[in-house]
């Protein structure tokens, strides 16, 4: 009997500090560990890859906004994007795709629909634009219905609506995009890309340059 509980006793006493030994390890030194490496090495994406304009945080590159008035660069549609049902006392946007497939009667309407009036919004007295020459990621929202960028594409595709709209010279407006313009990730993954938010920032500080 003395031995039973002795056991017991010892088989509690190792499993506790072996617990507190995990506890700390991997919920105190590991957590601490990566944090430090991460704002070391990796500063800006380890703090949420956030954007400043004049001294404010204005949004994360990692995270598209919509709303943009048409005197700025548009980004992809958010139809995956839901509302939050749970707990209607929050306004909390919800992530998320459509789930439609190519051939959904919905998903067509919406096609449809988002390319009419990317023509409509686009086309100015000196430049109409031809429903061939929209973009898919003009009229479709991404997996996830928050991508922060847009093809280069659908950037230039609005270069004449901003150059009209703001008073800037085509030209200036075109080169503005290309400096934003990113090639694929290490020269092979992805596609190239234009971050809306950033360009809008330097858009925003070019009409007021003038």
């Amino acid at each position: 009997m003395n031995n039973s509980v002795t056991n017991t006793a010892r088989l509690l006493g190792a499993g506790l500090r072996a617990l507190l030994v995990l506890t700390v390890l991997t919920g105190v030194i590991y957590p601490l560990a990566v944090t430090g490496v991460a704002q070391a090495v990796f500063p800006g994406t380890a703090n949420g890859s956030e954007i400043k304009s004049e001294g404010k945080v204005v949004g994360s590159s990692l995270i598209g906004q919509q709303k943009y008035s048409l005197d700025y660069f548009q980004p992809r549609p958010a139809n995956g994007l839901g509302v939050n049902s749970v707990n209607t006392q929050y306004r909390l946007i919800l992530s998320g795709a459509t789930n439609r497939s190519a051939d959904n009667p919905d998903l067509i309407k919406w096609v449809k629909e988002a390319k009419a009036k990317v023509v409509r919004d686009n086309s100015t007295a000196d430049h109409k634009v031809s429903p061939s020459d929209v973009p898919a990621d003009a009229v479709t929202s991404s997996g996830s219905g928050l991508d922060p960028d847009i093809s280069p594409a659908y950037a230039d595709l609005q270069v004449h609506r901003i150059a009209e709209r703001d008073g800037l010279p085509v030209a200036r407006v075109r080169k503005l995009v290309d400096d934003h313009t990113e090639g694929r990730t290490l020269g092979f993954i992805g596609e190239p890309r234009v971050n809306v938010l950033e360009l809008n920032i330097a858009l925003r500080e070019l009409i007021r340059g003038q």
